[in-house]
């Protein structure tokens, strides 16, 4: 026994010691740490046109593919939680059941005091909504009629404040609809006003272009992600990181393009007769546009076919261009088409002409860049489309992206950088706005399709994603 006796101290001075380590407290993983461990990243949002949706492929829209970028960067899963209502949004993040909520949020000073922001990829403003045929409200004090806003949202903070200028200011805030039907309800004239942000408005308008802008109510505001105030700042940290490259390489550009970038003009005259010439005449070419579209979506091919001739089978232009497709006659002839004034040959042929262009773009280049070249390409031909990659890359822009080429395809009418090219002068212009008018009319008439196709539905069937 004595000879263990030194042993016993030894052992007990070691126990202390590991006691002592044990009752010491452990160092938490922070966010991005927990986020790394469980493989999960959690994104609260709202169902919305910019936000997130179901769309024939799966999820969609402008805020699911950032958050989706977001967890890539970060190697783990996205779970994405779709929230009803802003309040109850707002509420999952202060608890972090949640560890970001990606729903096209407008950076207040009231939100900025609860919440923590990631840095702003995008601006919007606040628009008063009526309808068209209304008396126009040019300021809060001709505000005379029922007014209604999304409860909880960025608009509720601007009412408040302004109503301290305009004590007559009054409005209803409801968690029942969102912001799209609001402006639905506006048109139905249940209520005569609603305020609506500049980038979903836009998108909107396409496709209901009584949507009118009596003033707008806040100049642009920064759109930027929340986070809760009591999270430590390393997943704050990673999301600067990744916007950063975002910013660097383009791609937050070309997100935006592909979303909002050709819905900023907007020329109700035009709308309204795209609508009215989608309802009366599209139906007599349809079945053809969906025979030869292909691999193609007949809609786009479609909107194509307006932006060309306006659905005008005897259409022709000052430089001999003719038909639904407007072909030229050396391109019509290498097609086979022996009339151009024929809707089935024209469609056929343009319907080929365009699948030839898609599939002489280069691989590399993904959709919907892909399309947008193709359908530059049928408007100012496939060499000064290559002139203008060109030229983008010479500036340092990316030759694979549409947004960073259709700002460099006007330079093609300006000599001291056409004489460079090897095609030369060319309306390089024209084909930035053709384009962007064939997206605009695309959109308008993808859903003119789903609401045919709603109103199809049998009686008492549930319509699902």
């Amino acid at each position: 026994m004595r000879l263990l006796k030194p042993y016993l101290h030894i052992t007990i001075a070691l126990l202390l010691g590991l006691c002592l380590l044990s009752c010491q407290p452990q160092r938490q993983p922070n966010v991005l740490e927990q986020v790394a461990e469980s493989g999960v990243l959690k994104v609260g949002t709202q169902y919305g046109l910019t936000t997130y949706y179901t769309g024939p492929n799966g999820p969609e829209g402008f805020e699911y593919e950032l958050v989706k970028g977001f967890a890539d960067y970060l190697g783990v899963r996205l779970e994405v939680y779709p929230f009803f209502n802003l309040n109850q949004a707002f509420t999952q993040v202060q608890k972090q059941q949640v560890q970001l909520l990606a729903a096209g949020l407008s950076v207040t000073p009231q939100r900025a005091e609860a919440f923590k922001f990631g840095p702003p990829y995008q601006y919007v403003s606040q628009k008063l909504i009526f309808k068209q045929g209304a008396e126009r409200p040019r300021g809060p004090e001709d505000l005379t009629g029922e007014m209604i806003v999304v409860a909880g949202s960025n608009h509720t903070d601007t009412l408040r404040r302004l109503q301290q200028q305009f004590p007559q200011l009054s409005w209803q805030a409801t968690n029942e609809m969102d912001n799209e039907e609001l402006m639905e309800a506006v048109l139905r004239e249940e209520y005569d006003y609603t305020i609506a942000d500049s980038n979903i408005l836009a998108i909107m308008r396409r496709r209901h272009p009584e949507l009118s802008i009596g003033f707008t109510l806040q100049e642009p505001q920064r759109v930027a992600w929340a986070m809760s105030k009591n999270q430590d700042d390393s997943l704050l940290a990673a999301m600067l990181d990744y916007f950063s490259t975002l910013y660097e390489d383009g791609r937050l550009a070309a997100l935006e393009d592909k979303y909002f970038g050709h819905v900023r003009q907007f020329n109700y005259v035009d709308t309204r007769l795209f609508i009215q010439a989608a309802e009366q005449t599209l139906p007599t070419y349809q079945p053809l546009f969906m025979q030869y579209a292909d691999s193609i979506d007949w809609r786009l091919l479609a909107a194509m076919s307006y932006q060309e001739s306006h659905w005008n089978p005897r259409a022709r232009s000052p430089t001999g261009v003719r038909g639904l497709m407007m072909l030229t006659l050396p391109t019509a002839k290498d097609l086979g088409v022996t009339s151009r004034l024929d809707p089935k040959q024209s469609i056929e042929g343009g319907a080929r002409y365009l699948q030839g262009l898609v599939e002489r773009i280069p691989e590399r280049i993904e959709y919907p860049d892909r399309l947008w070249f193709a359908l530059a390409a049928y408007n100012v031909g496939m060499g000064h489309l290559e002139d203008a990659r060109i030229l983008t890359e010479r500036q340092g822009g990316n030759p694979d992206i549409w947004v960073d080429v259709k700002s460099r395809l006007p330079l093609l009418r300006q000599k001291r950088f056409y004489k460079t090219t090897r095609y030369g002068y060319a309306r390089g212009d024209e084909a930035v706005t053709y384009v962007a008018n064939i997206r605009r009319y695309y959109d308008t008439l993808v859903w003119l399709d789903e609401q045919q196709r709603l109103g199809e539905q049998p009686t008492g069937e549930t319509i699902g994603h």
